[in-house]
Formats: structure tokens, sequence, C-alpha cells
């Protein structure tokens, strides 16, 4: 597979990379995460050059600086056209401090953000548009019926919800399809080897309403690039993770080690092969990746054309297997229980695990 290898979003008609651009690190307001713009658009024509073309960002991204630097591109750029590339950024983060309706997903913020955007983006409209984390304060379906008209506006072409209780998620879609709405193409979740919690119930519930995943985080913020060992932890107060991250935990290790054999097994960065799981996962379209630099981008890219055996995938679902919330565990019990023990195929009921997709899953 390669970057050109183009995967339709969900059930959608809208193509998009493997891998989506990350573009969180442009701009170097958010000294921690952040580098300056002359590296971003390195990074960014790194990507494109390799045949990406889906870009992910959101208004409050280095305080609007990353939607600039992506806008600023394009609009002097002779190589590369604004629309042939896929451009998604987010709302509901408020850039308007002391303003109540500065941000959130009620329809007189989402206006004004989407139009606060666009002028940053130096564009016409937005490819695909994500309502960024849960606003407990509007109905979903003031929040669903603005960005239906959005659409049949022209302003906004796809949309799609991040972080959102998978409940939430499914009475949006309801929403739209009983009141003839556009309705959701993508969600985006945090989804990696060290964080599988997921798989409880918003992946599921993604493959079920034809949303296509766009993983966040695929490296668990950098823990499962292959620099942190267990004989090679950081001095607590030198680095963001050590002081920041719950992730460097004995569990996490343990994921890392197996992860680090696997590399040297394929000769790749155990960065590749993580990527590489997260991308073989069912329902995942086009997993997020971030860089700082160019080299790490170019790393990064090497995941796609590694292949995992099914061995070697199962030792990476062994050692990183998710303890799930009530009512899961017990379900595999009443499973069970309804089919009076063993099938006549031998199986127990239990509950499968969360499969990689094959070709006939992805949609």
């Amino acid at each position: 597979m390669n970057l050109d290898h183009y995967l339709t979003l969900g059930r959608s008609g809208l193509r998009v990379s493997p891998f989506c651009l990350g573009c969180m690190t442009f701009g170097d307001e958010w000294k921690a995460v952040g580098t300056h713009e002359a590296e971003s658009l390195d990074v960014l024509a790194a990507y494109l050059d390799a045949g990406g073309n889906f870009l992910d960002t959101a208004n409050v991204y280095t305080m609007g600086h990353s939607e600039a630097i992506i806008g600023d591109y394009f609009a002097g750029s002779p190589l590369v056209a604004r629309d042939r590339v896929v451009i998604a950024t987010k709302f509901c983060g408020n850039m308007h401090p002391g303003d109540p309706n500065g941000g959130g997903s009620g329809r007189k913020a989402i206006m004004h953000q989407l139009e606060d955007s666009l002028r940053r983006l130096r564009t016409d409209h937005v490819d695909l548009y994500w309502c960024h984390f849960h606003d407990p304060h509007t109905p979903i379906e003031e929040t669903m019926r603005t960005l239906d008209d959005l659409v049949t506006s022209g302003k906004v072409r796809y949309i799609g919800l991040s972080d959102t209780p998978a409940w939430l998620v499914v009475q949006a879609q309801y929403e739209a399809m009983l009141r003839g709405w556009n309705p959701l193409c993508a969600l985006q979740i945090e989804y990696s080897l060290a964080q599988r919690t997921v798989e409880a119930d918003l992946m599921p519930m993604a493959l079920a309403h034809g949303l296509g995943v766009t993983p966040w985080s695929p490296l668990r913020a950098g823990i499962l690039s292959g620099k942190y060992r267990r004989d090679r932890r950081p001095e607590l107060g030198t680095t963001r993770v050590a002081e920041e991250s719950p992730h460097l935990n004995e569990r996490n290790y343990a994921i890392i080690e197996t992860l680090v054999t696997v590399a040297e097994e394929l000769g790749a960065s155990p960065a590749q092969v993580a990527l590489r799981w997260v991308q073989d996962r069912a329902g995942v379209a086009s997993t997020i990746i971030g860089a700082r630099r160019k080299d790490q981008l170019l790393d990064n890219l090497g995941a796609l054309a590694l292949t995992l055996t099914a061995e070697q995938t199962g030792r990476l679902d062994e050692v990183s297997a998710p303890t799930l919330p009530f009512p899961h565990e017990f379900l595999g019990f009443a499973a069970n229980a309804i089919r009076g023990g063993e099938t006549v195929d031998g199986s127990t009921g239990a509950r499968p695990e969360f499969l990689p997709a094959s070709d006939e899953q992805r949609w």
C-alpha cells in the first residue's frame, strides 16, 4: 500500500490517503508540540510529494496558526491546487476567551467558527468538518441541523464527530437519517496498541453505522516510537512525556518490548509497526500521523510498505489486550449460556476479538 492508494471514507465517495497528515504541530505557539513555520511547510510538502491528499487540523491548533499555514501554502503554491487535497478542520474549541458563544457546537458558535476557519485557510469550503468533542450544553439535533445547513450551502462537503461517546454518535446519525439531513461519514478517536478501550463500543458502532475511523495518537503520545524501553526510561523532569504522561507504565513497557521484537524481525522501526497495526484494524480508514520534522514523517510513511504476519499481529494483540467495561465481559458468558455451552463447531460463543481488517471489511 502506498500513500496514493486512496480509500473511501466510511459510506461516502470521499477518497483519502491511508495516512492523514495531522497538522497540530504546525506553528510554534504551542512550545511543547509545535514547530516553526518553515519546518511545517517542509513536512507538508513532503507529504504531498509522496501522494498524500488528506490534512487534519482544527481552529484551536496553535491558536489558529496551523490553519493559516495550510491556507498560505495552497494560496501561494503553483504546484498543488487546493481542490486536489482534502482539508479537514474542527470546531468547538473557544478561540475568544470571555465570549460564551466563542466555542461549542451551538448554531451561532458553529457559524462563526467556520467563517473564521475559512478565512485562515483561505478557501471557500472545508472538505470535512469535525465537531472536535462533545458539547454537553447543546442538543445534538441543533448541531446536526446546523451542519446539514452548511453542507447544503456548499461551505462544507462532509461531516464527522470526534471524541464523542458512542451512544451520542448513534443519536446524531439517527437524527440525520429520520429528518433527511446529511449523515456523518467519519469518526475520529484515539486508537493505538496502548489505547484499545475504544474496541468496546466506539469501533463496533462505527462499523455498524458505516463511519470511517481516523485514529489519532496512534503512537500514544510517542511512547510507541521505540525511544523508551524498560532499560531506557526517561529521567523525571527531562521530557514532556516523563512529566505529564501516565502512559509509561508496566503494561505499556510490555507492549513496547513486543513491538520492538516484531520491528527487529521486519527490519522496521517500532513506530512503523505500531502504525501498521492500527491501519490494519477493521473499520479504520485513515490513520492520523503527526511529525515535527521531515525525517519523522518519512519514517512513519514507511509503515505502508510493511506486512504483519498473522502470528506477529497475534502477539501484538495478546500483549495489548484491553480490559473492557461492563457489560462486555459478562456478554461473553451470556452468549455462551444462550448457546448452551459449546456449539456444534466447537466454539464457546465468547465475544470475538476485534480483528484486523480484511479487504472485504473495508468500505
